[in-house]
């Protein structure tokens, strides 16, 4: 009989490119392959350690000179909606929620593009075509749902998240909505509802993403309660964002070596 050795991941780093939150910086991002019959596993484990799932890639930030960008989950125990998220509420009450299985359509990315020529029309996904909206939203190697969002009355879509389920909580991997209600907040009540998703499935987080401290696209993380930040190797309950400073002296990162040893992986040994 043959036997096969578990392989661990591979990590790899990207060559630097322009900070897409800071001015006058460059970013560089760790990764890994997200494949093969362990994925789910390993996405949960490294999910808990501050990295994201890109289609079948895992990553987080790496850069050699700044450690600002922090990812960030909603401890779903501690979350209390303030009086302006529980206004969100109130002004949405009006739309259905309809999770699907991780298929494109025609819908969402018109949706999509409107959203990005409204929003981030200078953005990294701008040029973003429709195959390639395809393959963000359908390849995944995990267990992942696409959170439809329609007007109850007219049936038209005007919301979407591209979220991962994993063993701890949920991952809002990517969400859009129609630029035409502005007024409405849909993109806090998106996140205000995959607190409720969670909660009922008994799944103690949502994942946010990353959050960069002074960053004007990143500030809305910052106002939910409950919130938290992976720094220094673990999950730290969020300070006073007003306050808060990251480390950026170069000698406060670790070589990417160390930030590699220093990654827990889960037991990949193949099943029998």
């Amino acid at each position: 009989m043959r036997h096969t050795l578990p392989i661990a991941p591979q990590f790899y780093v990207t060559a630097p490119q322009p900070c897409p939150y800071l001015e006058d910086r460059m970013e560089r991002k760790l990764f890994t392959a997200l494949q093969g019959e362990n994925a789910e596993k390993l996405n949960n484990s490294l999910s808990a350690q501050g990295f994201r799932r890109s289609q079948n890639v895992l990553y987080r930030p790496s850069c050699a000179d700044c450690a600002s960008c922090l990812s960030a989950r909603i401890d779903v125990a501690r979350f209390k909606p303030t009086k302006s998220q529980r206004r969100t509420l109130n002004r949405n009450t009006g739309i259905t929620r309809r999770p699907t299985s991780p298929w494109a359509t025609e819908d969402q990315y018109d949706l999509f593009r409107r959203y990005l020529d409204s929003r981030h029309a200078d953005g990294g996904m701008a040029d973003m075509d429709v195959f390639e909206f395809a393959a963000m939203i359908e390849e995944t190697p995990i267990r992942s749902r696409v959170i439809e969002y329609t007007d109850t009355e007219t049936g038209e879509l005007i919301g979407v998240c591209l979220t991962d389920v994993l063993g701890d909580g949920v991952s809002m991997v990517y969400s859009f909505y129609t630029p035409d209600r502005p007024r409405d907040g849909l993109g806090n009540y998106i996140i205000l509802d995959h607190i409720d998703i969670a909660r009922s499935a008994g799944l103690p987080y949502v994942y946010l993403g990353y959050w960069v401290p002074g960053s004007p696209k990143m500030g809305y993380k910052a106002k939910f309660s409950g919130l938290e930040v992976f720094m220094g190797g673990q999950w730290n309950p969020m300070r006073d964002p007003e306050n808060f400073t990251s480390e950026d002296h170069p000698l406060n990162n670790d070589p990417i070596a160390e930030q590699v040893a220093n990654i827990s992986l889960p037991d990949l040994t193949p099943r029998r």
